[in-house]
This record gives structure tokens, sequence and C-alpha cells, in this order.
């Protein structure tokens, strides 16, 4: 009886020795999932042949991202980001049917208790940056408008940062807010022109896009999440399709669905119905929510 046979671990039958100890887990799901993650690991290792300082390189940079994770920053979702894992998940999880609305990451600056406010209110309270309109409807599948659609909206500002990250700098809840549509599914709110900006790059996974030659930056864009009764909750943004990095965005988010128009507004009537200064930006993006399955 040779190696193989007797079950000992070599080269040629590495995943089936390593397998097979698993054959007594206690979950199902869970034994499938180390099956799958063994073979590509030990397929991925078979082609590269690292060598042992190799390895071990490999191994001290996942240790110096576990170092980088705390109660604000989790640098592990940053390494899915950038290899492009978090949007395949997220594409698995929100395969939409023809004409709904198209997800995409949450990203990590949501705050849940963000404060409602009435229709066309300004979610910018420090008085920065390039004043912008933005307007829609929340619909169904077969265009008909959501009633009672709730719409959370967040954004960075016109230097690229939330306000999370820049307390005592920014006001708290500055570009973020909560939206109730009426019987007519519409939904209009001021803000401000946002701007591109790099994600966390001061860590190992910043590091590795250096040496990628990848730059660290996302496109400008504003978060929605949008709720209605009997609808799939949709997570999206919408993207300024002028931006230096639409084409490079460095964490995939991007798709063409949810390029908005952003047009410079010189109407110093509409302007001052806004409470404007003079100038504006003015964007129209509507979101089609899919039924609920489930229900």
């Amino acid at each position: 009886m040779n190696a193989k046979e007797k079950g000992y671990f070599t080269e040629e039958n590495s995943v089936e020795v390593v397998t097979s100890r698993n054959a007594d887990a206690k979950s199902a799901r869970l034994k499938e999932v180390m099956e799958v993650v063994t073979r590509k690991l030990h397929e991925a290792v078979k082609e590269l042949e690292p060598t042992q300082e190799e390895w071990m390189e490999a191994i001290l940079f996942l240790t110096r991202t576990g170092h980088m994770c705390n109660e604000w920053r989790q640098e592990f979702i940053l390494l899915s980001d950038v290899l492009g894992v978090s949007m395949l998940v997220d594409a698995i999880n929100n395969r939409k049917p023809s004409g709904a609305s198209e997800s995409t990451v949450l990203g990590p600056f949501h705050v849940a208790d963000a404060p409602e406010l009435p229709m066309g209110a300004n979610i910018c309270l420090d008085e920065k940056g390039e004043d912008m309109v933005i307007s829609g409807r929340i619909l169904d599948t077969a265009g008909r408008p959501i009633e009672n659609a709730v719409i959370d909206v967040w954004q960075a500002n016109d230097e690229g940062f939330y306000d999370v990250q820049q307390k005592g700098i920014q006001p708290d809840f500055n570009l973020r807010g909560i939206f109730r549509t009426g019987a007519d599914g519409h939904y209009w709110f001021r803000a401000v022109k946002p701007k591109y900006y790099p994600i966390p790059d001061d860590g190992p996974v910043g590091l590795l896009l250096g040496h990628l030659g990848r730059h660290p930056y996302r496109p400008a864009h504003l978060h929605y999440i949008v709720k209605a009764d009997g609808f799939e909750t949709l997570t999206t943004h919408i993207f300024d399709p002028d931006d230096p990095y639409i084409h490079s965005d460095a964490v995939f988010g991007v798709k063409e669905s949810l390029l908005a128009k952003f047009c410079l507004m010189i109407d110093p009537v509409r302007a001052h119905e806004l409470g404007f200064r003079d100038k504006f930006w003015q964007v129209e993006h509507d979101f089609v929510l899919a039924p609920n399955p489930r229900l």
C-alpha cells in the first residue's frame, strides 16, 4: 500500500487528505465551504510554488492586516474591497429582476441614527461646498410610485471626508438625512457636490495597492439605502460620470446604471428659491425597487 492509499499527506493528494479530516464537521455548510477554500488555496500554492520566504511574507501581510483592525477600521474588509470580492458577494446576493435598480457596496461610513428630515431639507449643515439639489422618484418595476419609501442618504463633503472622519470639524450628521416619500413617490433634498476621496491607504492594503501600481481613490458619489414595505431593500450609490476616477474605482463599485447626470445650473431665480447663493448643481435620478420574493 503506497502513501496515497494510506492517506498520508503528499503534494499530489494534499486536498483529499486535508478535506477528508473534516468528515465529521458539525455543519454541512462549513464542510462545503472548507472543501472549496482548501481546494482553491492548494491549487494556488501548487501553481505559484512560493518559496518559504514568500509564504512567510504572505502570513506577515495578513498579520499586519489584522493588527490594523479596530472599532472604527476593518482592514480585512478593505482587502476584500480592493480585490473585488466585496462587489462579487454583493452581486451574488443582489441579483435583480429586469428594470430594478442595481446595488453596490455599503461602505464603512454609514450611521444608523441619522435624523429624519422634511422633504427638501438641506443636509449640508456647515454651508461649505458647491450647492446641489437632488431629486427623483421611487418606483416599482411596473413604473408605479411607491408611497412611504424611506430614503437614507449620506455623502462625503467637498474635501472628500465624511463627518465621522472629522469629529470636531464637521457637525454631527453633516451631509446625512432620512426622507420619506409621499403618494407620488417623489423625493428631493439639497446637499453639496461630493468629491472623490482615497480609501484608507496607510496600512498594508494601501501598501499592496502601491506595489500593484494602483491608486486608492473612489470617484465622487452619494450613498442611498431605500426601503419600502413589500420590496427588497436597495443599498446603492449614484456617481458623477465626469469624475477622474469613474473608470478606476479602487473598490470596483461603479456600475453604468448608477451614473447620474450632474448639471451645472446658472439660474438666479431658481437658486434663490432653493436658498442657494448663485450657481448650483442639479441631479435627477429615479430608483426602482424589486419586489420582495419572500412576501
